[in-house]
């Protein structure tokens, strides 16, 4: 009898540990949403419901044209880097040459280097070769990390695939070019889409790159947020925030839908 309690004891105080925890962290979250439909403009004291928020949220021109910027430069950054990422952790994964453990080197790099020794030698890169600062190099730069994380989810994947699927297809026949679009690639895009997933996340996410990169005009949402948190947290940054929010979560949910729809 004692040694259930012990058990029954143990639980409840996992249970009441992990809701803890699960209150640390998302209870801020939680606030954050709450106030964005505060009539209050200042304090966190509830005075009652409302959407003004969000509606001068819509209405404001330069945080439309914010978004705009960070979905282009996400889509379009998150696009090149998915397939150089995909083609070059195939080539590392498959094929051996003298400089491969250099290359696997370089691909580490922008994971364990800080952002913001990245950022200044990236934007040292660009004043050396006279390139004006704007949405093309906060594209370049977004690519440049985003290519790391593809590359090693790619890797990832690639290190199940098996290998006799593409001596099949050679036996039957197929070309080199049949063999990687029909049986390479869809066995490993599970994990193409999560890298592509993932680089869209890291390069709306990302600041302090951006931050050293970026030139007039070329503003994306987190030096949106930035320039205006500066002058207090207003409603329409808790607004903004939690559009941001809803939107990480839907791409989350696709992923994850896209992942079950592979595998069944």
């Amino acid at each position: 009898m004692s040694d259930y309690k012990k058990v029954i004891g143990k639980r409840r105080f996992s249970l009441i540990f992990s809701i803890l925890v699960i209150l640390f962290l998302y209870l801020p979250v939680i606030t954050l949403i709450v106030l964005s439909f505060n009539q209050s403009r200042h304090g966190v004291l509830w005075t009652g419901f409302t959407l003004k928020w969000y509606r001068d949220l819509f209405s404001n021109a330069d945080v439309w044209r914010a978004f705009l910027n960070t979905v282009i430069i996400a889509l379009s950054s998150a696009a090149v880097a998915t397939v150089l990422g995909t083609l070059s952790a195939i080539g590392i994964y498959w094929h051996s040459f003298k400089t491969k453990k250099y290359f696997q080197g370089l691909i580490y790099t922008p994971l364990i280097i800080p952002d913001i020794l990245m950022g200044v030698s990236l934007l040292l890169f660009f004043v050396a070769i006279n390139v004006q600062l704007g949405l093309i190099t906060i594209f370049l730069a977004h690519v440049t990390f985003c290519i790391s994380y593809v590359t090693l989810i790619v890797i990832a994947r690639l290190q199940d695939f098996d290998y006799t699927v593409v001596e099949a297809a050679k036996d039957l026949g197929a070309t080199g070019s049949q063999t990687f679009f029909r049986v390479i690639i869809p066995l490993i895009s599970p994990g193409i889409v999560a890298g592509f997933l993932l680089s869209i996340t890291l390069s709306i996410d990302d600041f302090v790159i951006t931050f050293f990169v970026a030139g007039p005009g070329s503003t994306t949402l987190p030096l949106k947020i930035f320039s205006m948190i500066k002058f207090g947290v207003s409603p329409e940054i808790n607004a903004l925030s939690t559009l941001l929010l809803g939107s990480a979560l839907v791409l989350s949910t696709i992923g994850i839908r896209f992942r079950k729809i592979i595998f069944t």
